[in-house]
C-alpha cells in the first residue's frame, strides 16, 4: 500500500493460491517462486548458508520452546517468526515442511541445510533416539558456542600481524618500486655512476619489483591453487602433507593440542548423547580437521570394535596421547564422556597459552623486520650522500 517493494514468504499449496493470498493483503506480487527454488529460482544454484553463530541461536531458541512444551513443528513455526532468524526463514520453512511430513530433525537439517556438519547431525539423531533431543540440542550450542570462540580468538590473533605484514608489503614496492630508484638516478648522476653495494643491490631489487613484481605474485597465486586442486584430488598426498604438519617446529605443537581438543569436546559430545563410540570415533576423527588424523582414527576404530580399549587408541596416534591417561580413568570409572570434557578444558587453555606465546613473538619480529628493512634505505640513500660529500 505505500508504493515500496516488499520480499518475504507465504504459505501457499501452489503459486497460483500464494498470489491470491498476497492479493488478498493489498500486495501486487512481481515474483513468486517455490521456497525450494529461491527467489527468482536463483537460490538453487548455492547451497543455503547456515553459519556457526546462526545455528547456535537456532539451537538455544529451539531447546527454549521444546522444554515450554511446545511440539517440533510447533516450535519451529514459531522461530520462523523470529526476527534474530529472519535472514533464514527459507531455511526453516523447508525444514518445518519436512518435520511435518514424517522426516527425522537430524535428516531434515542436513538437506535444508547442507553447511550442518556430521557431527551435528549424529549428536542429533542420538537426542531423537535417545529421547532427549532438549537435552542434547543444550551441550551442542555450548559445543558449538565453544568452536566458534576457539575460531574467533584464532582469526583474532592474527589481525594485528596480518595488518602489519600488508603495511610491510606496501611500503616495500612503495620504496623499492619507486622511490628508491628515482633518489638513486639522482645521486648517480652526481657522484659518475660509483655507487656503494648495498645502494646497487636495493636498486636492482627495485627494479626486479616493478618488472616482475605482479607476473611473480600472480604466477605464485596459481601455483597455490593449482597445488590446493591436486591435494583436493589426492587423498594419499593431502594425508601425507597433513601428517607432516604435526612435526613442523613451531606450529606442530599447537596443530595437535587443537586437533586434541576437537576430538576430545566432539567424542564427549556424542558419546553423552548415546552415540555408541565405535560410530562416534569416526565422526570426532573428523572434526579434528585433519585429514590425516581422520583417517587413522577410522582405521582404529575397526580395533576399538574388536575389544581395543580407546586408551590404545589415543596412545597409538602421537596427537592424540595426550588424552590416554584421561581416556583411562574414563574407561575404568565409567565416566568417559565428564573426562574427555575435562580434558578439552584442559587443553583449551593450553592452547590458549601456546596462541597467546606465539602472537607475542610474532609482533615483535615483525617490527624488527620493519626496522631491519628501514634501515637498509636509510643506508642505501644515505652511503651515497657520504661518498659525495667526501668528493666535493
Amino acid at each position: 500500500p505505500s508504493g515500496r517493494p516488499r520480499k518475504g514468504l507465504i504459505e501457499a499449496l501452489d503459486i497460483k493460491r500464494a498470489r491470491e493470498a498476497l492479493s488478498a493483503e493489498g500486495l501486487l506480487p512481481e515474483t513468486v517462486a517455490p521456497l525450494d527454488s529461491g527467489p527468482e529460482g536463483r537460490a538453487g544454484r548455492w547451497p543455503r548458508r547456515f553459519p556457526l553463530r546462526d545455528r547456535t541461536l537456532f539451537y538455544r531458541e529451539l531447546v527454549a520452546l521444546l522444554q515450554a512444551g511446545l511440539p517440533l513443528a510447533g516450535a519451529l513455526d514459531m522461530l520462523i517468526q523470529s526476527p534474530d532468524l529472519e535472514a533464514h526463514r527459507a531455511i526453516l520453512a523447508s525444514l518445518r515442511d519436512q518435520i511435518q511430513e514424517g522426516a527425522p530433525l537430524s535428516a531434515a537439517l542436513a538437506r535444508a541445510a547442507p553447511s550442518v556438519s556430521d557431527t551435528e547431525q549424529a549428536a542429533l539423531a542420538a537426542g531423537e533416539k535417545a529421547a532427549s533431543l532438549d537435552a542434547v540440542l543444550d551441550r551442542l550450542a555450548a559445543f558449538l558456542d565453544e568452536q566458534a570462540d576457539l575460531r574467533d580468538r584464532l582469526t583474532a590473533a592474527l589481525i594485528y600481524p596480518a595488518l602489519v605484514f600488508l603495511v610491510v608489503v606496501g611500503i616495500a614496492v612503495g620504496l623499492l618500486g619507486f622511490g628508491i630508484p628515482r633518489l638513486t638516478a639522482l645521486l648517480a648522476e652526481e657522484t659518475g655512476g660509483s655507487l656503494p653495494w648495498l645502494t646497487c643491490a636495493l636498486m636492482g631489487l627495485g627494479s626486479l619489483t616493478v618488472r616482475w613484481g605482479l607476473p611473480l605474485l600472480a604466477a605464485a597465486a596459481a601455483a597455490v591453487w593449482l597445488w590446493h586442486r591436486r591435494l583436493a584430488g589426492d587423498e594419499e598426498q593431502a594425508r601425507a602433507f597433513d601428517r607432516r604438519l604435526f612435526r613442523l617446529p613451531g606450529i606442530g605443537r599447537g596443530y595437535a593440542l587443537l586437533a586434541a581438543l576437537r576430538f576430545a569436546r566432539t567424542l564427549a559430545l556424542l558419546v553423552h548423547g548415546g552415540i555408541p563410540l565405535v560410530d562416534g570415533l569416526p565422526l570426532a576423527g573428523r572434526a579434528t580437521g585433519s585429514r590425516w588424523l581422520a583417517h587413522a582414527v577410522a582405521e582404529e576404530a575397526g580395533a576399538v570394535r574388536h575389544g581395543r580399549s580407546l586408551a590404545d587408541l589415543a596412545r597409538r596416534i602421537a596427537p592424540l596421547a595426550v588424552l590416554t591417561g584421561w581416556i583411562q580413568v574414563g574407561e575404568a570409572g565409567g565416566a568417559l564422556a565428564p573426562l574427555l570434557d575435562s580434558a578439552a578444558d584442559r587443553l583449551q587453555r593450553q592452547w590458549e597459552r601456546f596462541l597467546a606465546r606465539r602472537m607475542n613473538l610474532v609482533e615483535p619480529a615483525l617490527i624488527l623486520a620493519i626496522g631491519a628493512f628501514v634501515l637498509l634505505v636509510v643506508l642505501a640513500v644515505l652511503l651515497p650522500i657520504l661518498t659525495l660529500n667526501r668528493r666535493l
